[in-house]
């Protein structure tokens, strides 16, 4: 991968006097010189609102914003490119899930099945869905490695689960969950399923399709795309029956003051004027993906994750945080004797950027038993050196504190 390393101009510098190591990608990607164009020429030379206007610089944006949304249906195979939401974010499409879906097929006593290890913007927005209409939250439970208890399923899972929420990657343990099956399970009770797909996308292929899963959220950022910008994948019989979740512009075919009739499929769900220069660096980012391989990108990051894994075993003082066999481009620890916060200052005096905190997954602390783990996560333009000058920081950081 080290001629795709290239390709992204903002690791080409230096933090604190040292070159950059950036190993918080969980977090947010760097963008490679092809999405940061696309999304400058559009600005350049084609800024103008999409689908109402007749003019050429409305009809060429239009034509690339709706040509973003066939790129990553089919990225993704989903079945139709109406699939295919523009949110501005995984976060908004779990809401918008819960808003239009949730209060329109959820009653009081029914239940959603939530996991351990979810990030908080798969937790909050179905509490509250549940505060609304008087569901029961439920949580399958994660063992000491950081994977999923499946043994508890069965008591969990039953005919009162109307959603199960699952993570597909974790951003704090690095776990990749059993999706498929899980998915075959909550089928098999009728249960309708979310996956956050937000850490995954970029490490791994998926198919909606072959996963049969009915919802699926994902977020431009991770995948080495624009901020502001995600998708909500909906199969189209759900989101045909589910009601609009914002009013405004380009969701309505007719207005008066008397009442509204709404658009078709995927206007219904994308009111007022959208992020058009984010989703054109969406479909740049997509492609570059595509350019390199979802295969090769996964074994570079294995190979790196094993590499890391192996010096953090060897380092004294140092606690892995999920230790699942099936894991990916996460790396989450503790030193002792050092608070996380601290340690992510001390490396960063060193050039290395990595994220310190709960990271937005605070039932996932709490079961480990500890206020935050610094966390190391990997992309496609790491390399070992990379991780060599994690731990060379790390052993700095170590001594400073004894």
């Amino acid at each position: 991968m080290r001629a795709y390393r290239d390709e992204f101009p903002v690791l080409h510098q230096q933090v604190r006097g040292k070159p950059l190591v950036y190993l918080d990608n969980a977090a947010t990607t760097q963008k490679p010189q092809c999405v940061i164009d696309a999304v400058s020429r559009y600005y350049r030379h084609d800024n103008a609102n999409v689908h109402r206007g007749v003019h050429a610089l409305s009809e060429r944006a239009t034509a690339q914003y709706e040509a973003a949304r066939t790129t990553i249906q089919q990225f993704f195979n989903a079945a139709h490119r109406h699939e295919i939401i523009f949110v501005r974010g995984a976060t908004e499409g779990i809401n918008l899930v819960a808003n239009s879906w949730g209060m329109s097929n959820l009653r009081p006593g029914d239940e959603i099945l939530l996991t351990g290890m979810e990030h908080h913007s798969n937790i909050v927005p179905w509490q509250m869905l549940c505060e609304r209409t008087g569901a029961v939250l439920k949580v399958l439970p994660i063992d000491d490695d950081g994977a999923l208890c499946m043994d508890a399923l069965p008591q969990l899972i039953t005919e009162r689960t109307k959603l199960l929420g699952v993570v597909h990657l974790s951003n704090a343990l690095g776990t990749i969950n059993p999706i498929a099956s899980l998915i075959e399970k909550a089928h098999a009770v009728g249960a309708k399923v979310l996956v956050d797909g937000a850490q995954s996308a970029a490490h791994m292929a998926i198919d909606l399709q072959a996963l049969d899963v009915d919802f699926f959220v994902t977020s431009a950022h991770k995948m080495y795309g624009p901020t502001g910008v995600g998708i909500l994948y909906g199969k189209a019989s759900l989101l045909d029956a589910m009601p609009p979740y914002q009013g405004g512009g380009d969701m309505i075919l007719t207005v008066s003051f008397e009442a509204s009739t709404y658009n078709s499929l995927p206007y219904k769900f994308e009111a007022g004027t959208p992020n058009i220069a984010g989703v054109i660096g969406f479909a740049a980012a997509v492609n570059f993906l595509q350019k390199i391989g979802l295969v090769g990108i996964a074994a570079h990051e294995a190979m790196l994750l094993d590499h890391a894994t192996k010096q953090a075993e060897r380092f004294e003082g140092l606690r892995l945080i999920g230790t699942a066999a099936e894991k990916a481009s996460v790396l989450s620890f503790v030193m002792k004797g050092v608070h996380p916060h601290d340690l992510g200052t001390i490396v960063d005096a060193q050039g290395v950027a990595i994220r310190a905190g709960h990271h937005c997954a605070m039932p996932v602390m709490q079961r480990f038993g500890l206020p935050a783990t610094a966390r190391a996560s990997f992309a496609l333009y790491n390399n070992e050196a990379d991780i060599d000058a994690l731990f060379c920081a790390l052993d700095k950081a170590q001594r400073m504190f004894a």
